[in-house]
């Protein structure tokens, strides 16, 4: 069985800040999907989530069966962030460009989980506070953005250009063949922003969301919650407006990885989330774009606190929970096999007559006294 309904983008919707609401997958293919998992060599519904899952894939895909993924890729978005210099991690912003070059060279964490996974690794170094290879500088906005407890993270113009950016970005990777993208984050003192951004728009104080980043002392999670109170306090005025909230309390990574999702939505390519950084990003990408989250799914539960808050505003269930709180992307592709499985499940396996297997209803048609 093979049902493909290509649907358009929409058309003739409200656009807000360049983005405009996005339409679902579609819902004919899923129901066909759901049909079609009725009629495989299974009883119903013993795959459990993995069903469910690969459901969600067709209806993105718009066909059933669905498509093994072919080109999964990862982006991940490098930036610095300038309350980093007052204490709230446990690791100098030097190192956000000297992880760069570690992703170049294929040593990070993210490079041997996406080869397992069989996806594709680019970063993008969007607000590095240094020079990084200018092949991955294209869309850099700004070295560092500023320390949002006590101004703001950009100007008007930077968070227009970082929303660019990471829609330039989105179009590059999907008019190059992606199926499937996965973002992924880089940046000393970056769950600060993050944390600042979640606790606004879910209404939670300070001390309730607050995590130990890279693994902050108790001395640092004093200043790290200090930080984040002060943040909060200049972003609350803002906090109905996505683009002020990114220009005043994230960053020009968090702008970019906001633009990114909203565009992939946009172009209705599946997505799947990494921790609280780009999670953070998701919530702000879904106040520009209305709806973009159908087609995100999150990968992983995150030991921070509010990728908790984060994923339960979002409405949405994450695929494994193993205590990761990296960053990178590496929660979102140790989920990855699990989505290939569900695709595999769904399009591989034989129907019940492909297979000339009866089923529970044809063997309750047989009349045994005979």
């Amino acid at each position: 069985m093979s049902v493909e309904h290509p649907a358009p983008l929409s058309k003739g919707l409200q656009v807000t800040h360049g983005f405009g609401p996005v339409a679902a997958p579609d819902a004919q293919v899923r129901a066909a999907a759901e049909q079609r998992q009725t009629q495989l060599t299974k009883p119903a519904g013993s795959l459990g989530r993995l069903e469910t899952l690969g459901n969600w894939i067709a209806a993105c895909q718009g066909v059933c069966p669905p498509r093994q993924f072919e080109r999964a890729r990862v982006v991940v978005f490098a930036g610095d962030h300038g309350v980093a210099r007052h204490g709230v991690s446990a690791y100098p912003s030097e190192v956000t460009g000297q992880m760069v070059a570690n992703f170049l060279a294929g040593g990070a964490a993210v490079n041997a989980l996406a080869a397992v996974a069989g996806a594709t690794v680019r970063v993008a170094d969007i607000a590095v506070d240094g020079d990084t290879d200018p092949a991955v500088a294209q869309h850099k906005v700004r070295r560092g953005s500023g320390a949002i407890d006590r101004e703001d993270a950009l100007t008007a113009d930077e968070v227009a250009a970082a929303l660019a950016a990471g829609r330039a970005i989105a179009d590059e990777e999907i008019d190059a063949g992606a199926d499937l993208l996965i973002a992924g984050d880089m940046g000393i003192g970056n769950t600060t922003p993050a944390t600042v951004l979640i606790a606004t728009l879910t209404g939670t104080e300070p001390v309730a969301a607050v995590g130990r980043g890279t693994g902050v002392d108790d001395a640092g999670w004093i200043r790290k919650v200090a930080a984040i109170r002060d943040a909060m306090r200049r972003a609350r005025p803002v906090a109905t407006d996505p683009v002020d909230l990114l220009r005043v309390a994230a960053g020009a990574d968090f702008a970019a990885m906001a633009g990114f999702l909203a565009q992939a939505a946009n172009r209705r390519t599946p997505v799947v989330l990494d921790g609280v950084v780009v999670t953070a990003a998701a919530l702000v990408a879904e106040d520009l774009a209305a709806g973009a989250k159908e087609w995100w799914l999150p990968g992983h539960r995150s030991t921070e606190p509010a990728h908790d808050l984060a994923l339960k505003h979002l409405r949405r269930e994450p695929l494994v929970d193993l205590g990761m709180r990296l960053g990178e992307g590496s929660g979102a592709l140790t989920a990855l096999p699990i989505l290939r499985a569900a695709v595999a499940t769904l399009a591989e396996m034989s129907t019940f007559a492909d297979a000339g297997v009866s089923t529970a209803d044809e063997l309750d048609a047989v009349d045994l006294s005979k």
